[in-house]
């Protein structure tokens, strides 16, 4: 059984929650609060010198850090990845577009409003954010307006680290309803068969 450390109202934890309940993974889901400074311990900077989760430890006492490393290893041979050396590199795309064009602003407006409680004090960052990540989600929209899914024609790994963040997206101060077809393709992830919940 695999070890997961992570926190339940984490974007990026939830992916590894996510997959591991999809493909009925066994895992112990160990609760690391970096809020708590949980993640700064000098047992936890053993296991990642970075002090963020998720990351995941092995059996064999390997451990593996970053949320989409963690997808691509445990989504491998399955249905939710890819076929082929162009059908991953098509999933790959957007997981890294989702990493550097869309969780840095939509995640961190998030964190900022919802959890720090500090939307005055930082209104001119979460501006800036604001812009970047209706950007993305324009991107995003423009895209599901003519596909149903963002890779392989079919749910994957891609859908599901986009999904993770976008799917709170208003707890960030972001209008979904501005957004048909992102909000259709939520409602096609959330009746896929064993979806389990985001906890906040």
């Amino acid at each position: 059984m695999i070890k997961v450390y992570g926190m339940k109202i984490s974007g990026n934890c939830y992916k590894v929650q996510l997959i591991c309940e999809l493909l009925k993974i066994e895992y112990e889901w160990i609760e690391t609060d970096g809020r708590k400074n949980e993640t700064k311990s000098p047992s936890f900077l053993l296991k990642n010198p970075n002090g963020r989760v998720p990351i995941i430890e092995l059996e064999n006492g390997n451990i593996l850090r970053e949320s989409n490393a963690i997808l691509y290893y445990l989504a491998e041979g399955s249905i939710y990845f890819g076929k082929d050396k162009w059908e991953e590199a098509q999933i790959l795309e957007w997981m890294f577009f989702e990493q550097y064009s869309h969780e840095p602003y939509i995640a961190t407006n998030r964190w900022i409003i919802r959890f720090l409680n500090q939307k005055d004090e930082k209104k001119e960052r979460i501006a800036e954010n604001h812009t970047k990540g209706l950007h993305a989600l324009q991107i995003m929209e423009n895209h599901l307006a003519k596909n149903f899914w963002f890779a392989c024609n079919r749910f994957t790994i891609a859908d599901l680290a986009l999904f993770a963040y976008t799917h709170k997206a208003d707890q960030g101060d972001y209008n979904l309803s501005e957004f048909p077809s992102i909000r259709n393709w939520i409602s096609r992830i959330q009746s896929i068969a064993d979806f389990a919940p985001m906890e906040d």
